[in-house]
């Protein structure tokens, strides 16, 4: 039995030792398992590109009006209907005033796009700054976390109205187009109105990182509250804020989409994928593909958007590795 042993042993010290994997290679090994991500990364990547390089590729103007090319079909409508009306010039169809469906899908997610990244921005840099705050600073934890509650027990959707309303008139005559001025009123209204999740997220990180022994050494070799938040704290709390930054995307596509059907967003002139379902709500039994291809483009967005959030979330959360 010893000689047995001994030759076991031996055989595990000659065994060739594994490489080890750095902590970006395995979270892109975990990524790559949820398939779910890898399709939402993709399509992420797709739209991006589709909204970026499509106005180059199709040269069209979205708000150009043709009332003799009104009403056409998307092309693929002739496969299952002969006598569809349709035009290679409008490979998406054309709406009652005769502008271009594929240009309007193009210039409406180029905005949806825009303002849900610019809006996440913003929610996850005011997240996170009171998320650090109230979980560092025990004085500050009181009065951040209560004006937290009380944001979060506002109707939100209501207080949008409200605000755009309001503030629409002023900030389109602050700038020279109007479109600027409701971009960042838009961006603002839904920045301020959804970060209140990630700062909770955050705080309750700080909470149980402010104790743990890197951080109390730090603070005991004099190094100043700034510094460990900034070398310590914040660079141990990146994972949850990335995948709540995901989450906060799809959230800022389904409000812009949300207040332009309703009427309070972008000018009536400036396409957006809700703009788009709106106006197409009046004749949705006649042209029902009016109303489907911005609402697919919301939902997919949405969902891919999603997935991704999740894949992250399993590839960076070292209990769920398994670490």
């Amino acid at each position: 039995m010893t000689d047995e042993i001994q030759a076991i042993e031996a055989l595990q010290d000659n065994a060739p030792l594994k490489p080890h994997r750095s902590h970006s290679a395995e979270v892109w090994l975990q990524f790559r398992q949820h398939k779910g991500a890898l399709i939402g990364g993709a399509f992420i990547i797709f739209i991006t590109l589709f909204v970026l390089i499509g106005p180059w590729i199709w040269q069209v103007d979205p708000g150009k009006l043709d009332i003799r090319a009104k009403d056409y079909r998307p092309i693929y409508t002739a496969i299952w209907d002969s006598e569809a009306r349709v035009s290679w010039a409008h490979p998406l169809g054309s709406d009652q005033l005769g502008r271009d469906g594929l240009a309007n899908m193009i210039y409406g997610g180029r905005t949806s796009m825009a303002v849900g990244w610019a809006a996440m921005l913003l929610a996850l840099f005011l997240g996170a700054s009171v998320g650090v705050l109230a979980g560092y600073f025990k004085r500050l934890d009181g009065p951040l976390m209560r004006a937290t509650d009380l944001f979060l027990s506002l109707p939100i959707l209501p207080l949008m109205l409200v605000a755009v309303t309001l503030f629409r008139q002023p900030l389109r005559t602050m700038f020279d187009s109007p479109e600027a001025g409701m971009f960042i009123l838009i961006v603002g209204v839904i920045g301020i109105t959804s970060w209140m999740h990630t700062a909770r997220i955050v705080r309750g990180d700080i909470l149980a990182l402010k104790e743990r022994e890197f951080v109390l050494a730090a603070r005991s070799a004099g190094t100043r509250s700034r510094g460990i938040i900034m070398r310590h704290l914040l660079p141990n709390v990146i994972s949850p804020i990335v995948v709540s930054a995901t989450f906060g995307l799809a959230t800022a596509i389904i409000t812009e989409s949300s207040l332009s059907f309703l009427g309070v967003g972008f000018p009536s002139d400036f396409p957006t994928w809700g703009k788009m379902l709106a106006d197409a709500v009046p004749r949705m039994t006649e042209y029902p593909e009016r109303v489907m291809l911005p609402g697919i483009a919301i939902s997919l967005t949405v969902l891919a958007v999603n997935f991704l959030g999740d894949g992250l979330r399993d590839a960076l959360d070292l209990r769920i590795r398994g670490r």
